[in-house]
Formats: structure tokens, sequence, C-alpha cells
């Protein structure tokens, strides 16, 4: 375990968000200070933190008060300290005896060094400061005074940036970098140093953590669904996720509200993306009512799906799920396929296609009420019946090009989900057939066709195909056997001039038992793609021979749960 001794002068409240935290399990061994009238004395002694005062005298020197303080630690042990508006300029006569000394100081340094940080990022008018936790080196002549250009000079371990707002005055901005800048990066550094990651070199002013780079692990720490290295695909080489992610986006425009009508919403771009977005696209009919959260998201979700397809494809989504898709041989036809499957659900959706628009799509586009239509591109008799609906938004994303994004993140209160994006794909080469009856070519092309839209249903998640076109599906479940049951519902009810009969069924993880596949038997599912993996996959391959079905395995999962 790593013991720290802290060193404030007033409040301490970096030292005491540290003794609260305990980043890397770390403790404090005493917390000192040179006023009796410190704050951070009680806060400290409320937290069973052992305390000392060292005074300083009028007649001390620096050496001899550094000797003070000194000899006021040496009851203790540590391995670590760390500063906290420690009103003293430090000298090697601590340095050279105590361990490792780290400040924070409120600045990117080197900029604004000094007393001020904070007033002198106003008065220079920057738009981003932040803070700085460095290694504390000597900063005095022979003669124990302050070298100004040494101060804050010693090697920095981390630094965390700090947007200025406009009218920020100095209280406001400074109390902004305490808590949101600070209190990230000293804890930050504090664990580094208790794993044993950092490595410094004041000789040469260098510090290097291991901690802060990529990590190239891929451990999979959930094989309750894993199949066997000999049932999969080799895994394609990691990266690695960093340590740490610094993202600055600017805001795009405020929305009209969020999600809810009492909810303050604002859309934020990446300019470096280069991938086809809605959030880069344009908004071809600029009379038309801007985007609203809700429809940024949709769009998002339509948008990435029809990116999976080669082929002609149309998708139609409704809170971020397909209410139908389709690949065809033409655009026109593919967007009436993925309308049929469910055209009730498909009212006030999103349309996304993987082609120019044309006139023939666009007349079947306005033929009900739709909120947006998104494409790379649109003829100019496509955009004419288009703008007939007023209130219809018409995104122009540009060439679809490469899917180049990686990650995707889902905020949570207190932090942050980071993933790689589910860009898996199979081909037919990939499936595992496991039934006596072996699939037909035209359902091991469904099986395909399912399995790249089902990644963008809602787990748990079940999808009906026929050829390329779905005909069902039942999405966000808790029970799979419901999601099965919902998407014959949908097949059998919403769907126009198709039905469950003969259809391929798609589930998004493997059947825990055969109940989902008996109901499955009811409604006439003839074939099924699924990852495979249960502790029952035997009871449920002897079910679907029961009933003549044939089943692949993919050997791969396909969830998405946001």
């Amino acid at each position: 375990m790593t013991r720290i001794a802290g060193m404030a002068g007033n409040r301490g409240r970096n030292l005491l968000n540290i003794a609260d935290r305990r980043p890397g399990g770390v403790e404090f061994a005493v917390v000192l200070t040179n006023s009796e009238d410190a704050p951070v004395l009680e806060a400290a002694a409320e937290r069973g933190i052992p305390t000392e005062v060292v005074p300083l005298a009028d007649d001390m020197s620096r050496s001899e008060h550094e000797a003070a303080v000194l000899e006021a630690l040496s009851d203790y042990e540590f391995d670590l300290v760390c500063l906290d508006g420690y009103m003293r300029i430090l000298s090697d006569t601590f340095l050279e005896s105590a361990p490792t000394t780290l400040n924070v100081h409120p600045a990117l340094l080197p900029s604004f060094p000094g007393m001020d940080a904070w007033g002198d990022a106003l008065e220079a008018g920057v738009s981003v400061t932040g803070c700085t936790v460095h290694v504390v080196t000597d900063a005095t002549d022979e003669d124990g005074n302050v070298i100004e250009d040494d101060v804050d000079a010693g090697p920095i371990v981390t630094q965390e940036p700090i947007p200025v707002y406009e009218g920020d005055d100095e209280e406001g901005l400074k109390e902004r970098v305490l808590y949101e800048g600070e209190f990230r990066a000293y804890p930050r550094a504090v664990k580094w140093f208790a794993e044993g990651t950092v490595d410094v070199d004041t000789d040469a002013g260098e510090v290097s953590v291991d901690a802060d780079v990529a990590s190239t692990d891929s451990d999979d720490h959930d094989g309750r669904e894993a199949r066997s290295a000999s049932n999969t695909r080799a895994a394609k080489p990691r990266e690695g996720l960093p340590a740490r992610r610094l993202v600055s986006d600017d805001r795009a425009d405020t929305l009209r509200y969020g999600e809810n009508p009492h909810q303050d919403a604002a859309i934020y771009t990446d300019y470096t993306c280069d991938e086809a977005s809605v959030v880069h696209a344009d908004q071809l009919n600029e009379g038309a009512k801007a985007l609203s959260y809700n429809n940024y998201n949709d769009a998002d979700g339509a948008l990435n799906l029809i990116k999976e397809f080669d082929e002609p494809a149309a998708a139609v989504i409704k809170h971020t799920n397909p209410a139908g898709c389709a690949t065809a041989d033409s655009l026109a036809e593919a967007y009436e396929k993925a309308l049929s499957t469910d055209p009730m659900s498909a009212f006030g959706g999103i349309v996304a296609l993987n082609r120019e628009c044309d006139a023939a799509t666009a007349e079947q586009v306005i033929d009900s009420f739709k909120e947006v239509v998104v494409a790379p591109g649109y003829t100019d008799d496509a955009l004419e019946v288009l703008f007939e609906k007023d209130n219809l938004r018409v995104l122009d994303v540009g060439e679809l090009g490469e899917r180049t994004e990686r990650f995707t993140e889902k905020p949570l209160v207190g932090g942050r989900l980071v993933q790689e994006r589910d860009l898996q794909s199979i081909s037919v080469d990939d499936l595992e057939v496991v039934t006596e009856r072996e699939p037909t070519d035209a359902e091991l092309e469904s099986m395909v066709f399912a399995w790249q839209t089902l990644k963008h249903v809602k787990s748990n998640g079940i999808l009906f195909t026929k050829g390329t076109e779905t005909v069902g599906v039942g999405m966000g479940q808790v029970s799979r056997v419901d999601a099965v049951r919902l998407a014959a519902m949908k097949a059998d009810e919403h769907a126009e001039g198709k039905d469950a009969e003969g259809a391929v069924m798609a589930s998004d993880a493997f059947f825990p038992f055969p109940d989902g596949i008996q109901e499955a038997a009811k409604v006439g599912i003839e074939a099924v793609v699924q990852p495979g993996g249960s502790v029952n996959d035997e009871d449920v391959i002897e079910v679907a021979n029961e009933h003549g079905m044939a089943m692949a395995f993919t050997g791969q999962r396909s969830f998405r749960h946001d």
C-alpha cells in the first residue's frame, strides 16, 4: 500500500479528495501544514488522519524550516509527498531527503505559472486552460532565494484541459478548474504512482507513465456465451483501448429540447470525423424545422444500418429499432420491401437509403408521414418530390465510404462506457450447420442478411426474414421467447403481403432453452441462425431436428443494449 504525506497551506481540498477516493488504495500517513489555523487540520482529523503543524518563524531560513518539516515527518512512513496549496517553494534540503513530491498547478504548464494562473488565463483571453500535476524540483539558488523561472518547472506527470466560457470570472474559473480538472488529474497521478507505473528521471526532467498508454490485452472476462476456438474465426488483432481518452467536441447547435420537452439539449460535432454521419449532413430543405434530439438519434441508427450492405438497401427506423429493412436490385424495390414489414410502425419514422435517392423511391417515401430521410445524394426529380412535404427533413450525408470511427460510447452517471464498434460481418462460409437438414442456398443468403440487420435491433432481439427482406422484428424484450412471439405477431398481423411461414429466424444470442425454437415452429419458421454456445445447445438442436428445421451457428453474438 502506498502511503502519502500531504502538505497543505489552507483547506487542502485536493488532499481530502484523494483521501476520500483512495486512488490505487492509497492512505494518508499524515497531513502537515505551516499554519495552525488551516482548515485542513480539522478535516483531516475527522478522517482519522494524523496531523502536524510546523509554523514558519520570522527568523527561520528556508532550509531551517524544511529541516523542521522533515523532523516532524520523521515519525511517519510514507512513499509519496503530495502538495496542495502549500505556499512555500521547496528546495533540495527537503526534496533530496523526501520521496517523490508532487504538486498540482491550476493551468496547463508551461502556460500561466505563478500565483494567479486563473486571472492570467482570463486576461490572455484563452478558450482553454486546465491543470497540471508535476514533480516538484528545486527552484532556489544556493542562498535559498527563489528562481522565478524554475518555479512549477518540474517534469509533468499529467494534465487536464478545462474550457474557459464567455462571462467567466476568476472565482468561477478557479472552482471549475479545481472540481473538473484537479479532482480528476491529481487522483489519476497518485493512482499511477501507487500502481508503480511511473518512472521519474529528474536529471533528464522526464516522466514516463506505463499506465497512460493503450492496452493490447484482449482478455474476455465474460466467457459464458463464448464458443470454443475451433468454432470461431480467428480474432482480428486489437490495437487496445487507451488508458485515458481526451474528447473535445464543438457545439454545432442547440436543439429545441432533448428526449422530452423538459430536457435541454445540444448537438456537438467532431470535425475530425471523416465517416458519413447525420451530424455533418447537409439539410437540403432549409425551410423545414431543424432536427430534434430524437431525430438525430434515430437517423444515426438508420444510417448505421444501411451502411452494412453493398446492394441497394433501405431501412425504416423507429425509436432506433428497425421497423423494416431490405436489399433489392433497385432502391425503390428495397424501400417497398422494407416498408411493408411494418407500415403501421413506420409512421413517423426515419428512412435511410444507401444509394442516391431517385424519384420512384421518393414517391413512396412521401406516401406516408416520415420525419427524416437520409441518403448519399438525391436526383433533382427526387428533391422536387420530397420538398412537397414541408417538414420532411432531407439529409444528404455525401458518399458513404468506409466506416472509420472505431469506438462507440455511452455516458453513465459518473463515468462513460467505451467499446469498439460492432463491425462484425459474416458470410455463408462462416456458418456452422448443426442440424440434420442443411439450409438451402436461399436460406443461407437470408441468414447472412438477417445477421447483419439484427446487429441493429435492441436486445433481446429476434428477426424473421425471407430472402433479403425483414418480415417481423421482435426487439427489446427481457425474454427471448417473448421476442420470438413479438416477431411472429409483427409478421402475421402487421406485415403487408408476407408472413412468418417459411421464414428464417435470427437470434442475437444463444437460445438457453428449446422453448424459443418451439415457439418459432408454431408459426412456420423453417431455418434458424444463432450464435450457439449454450449449455443446452444439444437440446435446442434436437428440437430443431424434430421440426425439420435447418440451424446454423455463427459463433458470435450481436447484443445491442442501447
